[in-house]
């Protein structure tokens, strides 16, 4: 397995994968303007999932992670999420925060896993269906 940084020719299968996951996916036009802060998992030239990343001065954010669902329990996410926290040591980043949904309990594993930790709610944050975001933190 090979993690890069995305590049266009990716787009279209970061925006499906999007669709397939998430209840408000990214549309491509943004996919576009974020290139340069995602990160692609491949193997043998197939597409395996992506991490999405942010920073703003000396703080990170992991704003989305998705694996295609045939390529799921395969240490996919952990290869990404590893890539994720070399990505913000990088930069010189203090910490990575993301959020998640309260409901979703393997997503809470993984990233706890990873050393993620929870330091926050936000009340209603996500929409179809309605449910809190659990935040939580990596310090680097």
């Amino acid at each position: 397995m090979t993690i890069r940084d995305a590049d266009r020719q990716d787009v279209a299968a970061i925006a499906m994968l999007e669709s397939a996951c998430f209840s408000d996916p990214w549309p491509e036009d943004f996919i576009v303007r974020r290139l340069g802060r995602i990160l692609v998992a491949e193997q043998e030239g197939f597409f395996l999932g992506y991490a999405a990343l942010d920073a703003v001065l000396d703080e990170g954010s992991l704003d989305s992670i998705a694996v295609t669902p045939e390529h799921r329990r395969q240490g996919v996410a952990d290869a990404l999420l590893t890539a994720a926290a070399d990505w913000g040591r990088a930069r010189k980043l203090r910490f990575i925060t993301l959020e998640v949904r309260a409901g979703n309990g393997p997503a809470i594993a993984l990233y706890e896993k990873h050393g993620f930790a929870p330091v926050g709610r936000r009340p209603h944050y996500y929409e179809k269906p309605r449910e809190d975001a659990i935040l939580m933190t990596l310090v680097l």
